[in-house]
């Protein structure tokens, strides 16, 4: 049960609401590319302006330098949520200030203004309160429904709570109980998948699954340091020599606790990363000097598939391989498939380059959920404090 106030447990009517939302979406000539986050705000935002709210919305989008830059406006966003929701959206370009007061000034009931790139304020990263003041003026009540910032202590997600009565939203709700739920009580046999470049990316999180998982299948290339920590020689593949003993002793703690680490048994291979690039597939203990090991092979996929779908429960972070090159996709494409075969299972993806792969492949609607945040999820797996969602305000 999630520990924090929502927003259904305030009256909200005649009410601004500062909503912190992420809307920080791919733009490509002026469009967004991909609204699965606006979409997955939707909820939240009509429950608000149903229920006679005046809805203030705030966002980052990419990394502005603390200052107005045009590739980084939210005007395209706007224009999104004006399509999904059916209704004009109003637009502030001020962030703060006298515009933005007459702009929250001038709505009614059931109205939405979107503010400006909150990153084009320095005080936002610098969480500084007198911004974080100016915001909470624009409302009566502040929502968080921003997962996929929640892990960042910034003015629009943690400090604009200390001067108004802080809520969550529904997108929030839903992501904490849902990747909560898999530590706590998950369906077994509960696999894990986990990939990506860097064991130092993961480790948290490796550490955590390893005391609620029954398997843990690793791909992509943080699978290399691993197999350096069983001694074996990996050709040029990336590997962190730093991170070869806690490798060692992760090893270690899934044998003590009857968990089956699963690493790569084979691997496509190349000299370079490119869409033309020439491949061989090769067993995990051949793997030439000069080469590679860039997706896991087919003995691999046929493995980890058998694992898959035996799952009741399937949480997924992290590529197989380096899947935006035709010549390495196969790994991250089957396992894609393989969980989406599986509809006796949660399947649960923690964003990021496995939410990206989904739609790739066209998967993304044949799991049952995919978090909007990829950084956040894992810290929340890990066990990280989310300042987003500890500056709520308690049940």
């Amino acid at each position: 049960m999630f520990a924090k106030k929502t927003v259904k447990d305030v009256d909200v009517r005649g009410k601004r609401v500062l909503v912190r939302v992420d809307f920080n979406v791919p733009i490509a000539e002026g469009e967004v590319t991909d609204d699965t986050r606006i979409r997955a705000a939707l909820p939240t935002i009509r429950y608000l302006i149903d229920h006679g709210a005046r809805v203030v919305l705030m966002s980052h989008l990419g990394r502005p330098s603390g200052a107005p830059d045009p590739q980084y406006t939210l005007k395209p966003a706007r224009r999104t949520l004006q399509r999904l929701v059916g209704r004009n959206v109003a637009f502030s370009p001020e962030i703060v200030g006298p515009e933005a007061e007459e702009a929250v000034g001038r709505m009614i009931d059931g109205e939405i203004l979107m503010l400006e790139n909150v990153r084009f304020h320095p005080g936002e990263k610098k969480n500084d309160p007198g911004f974080a003041q100016q915001l909470a003026s624009l409302g009566d009540i502040y929502v968080n429904d921003a997962f996929g910032a929640a892990h960042r202590a910034h003015a629009s997600t943690a400090g604009v709570a200390e001067y108004l009565p802080a809520y969550a939203g529904m997108l929030l709700t839903r992501e904490v109980d849902t990747l909560n739920g898999i530590l706590i009580d998950p369906d077994r046999p509960f696999v894990a998948i986990l990939g990506g470049s860097k064991v130092s990316d993961k480790f948290g999180v490796i550490d955590k699954l390893i005391e609620c998982c029954d398997t843990l299948l690793i791909g992509g290339g943080m699978a290399f340091t691993f197999l350096v920590a069983k001694g074996l020689e990996v050709g040029d593949s990336i590997v962190e020599a730093d991170w070869v003993e806690p490798a060692k002793q992760m090893l270690e703690k899934a044998r003590t606790a009857g968990v089956d680490l699963v690493l790569p048994t084979d691997f496509v291979v190349a000299t370079e990363i490119v869409d033309d690039a020439d491949t061989r597939i090769v067993g995990r203990e051949e793997i030439p000097v000069g080469m590679m090991g860039l997706d896991i092979g087919p003995s691999t996929i046929e493995l980890y598939k058998g694992d898959i779908a035996s799952a009741r429960t399937i949480f997924w972070n992290g590529p197989m391989g380096v899947f935006e090159k035709k010549p390495f996709e196969t790994g991250t494409r089957e396992i894609a498939v393989a969980v989406g075969r599986n509809n006796r299972a949660q399947s649960i993806i923690g964003g990021g380059d496995s939410a990206a792969a989904l739609r790739k492949f066209g998967l993304d609607d044949r799991v049952t959920f995919v978090s909007t945040g990829g950084g956040a999820s894992m810290k929340l797996l890990e066990g990280a404090a989310l300042p987003g969602v500890d500056a709520l305000q308690d049940r």
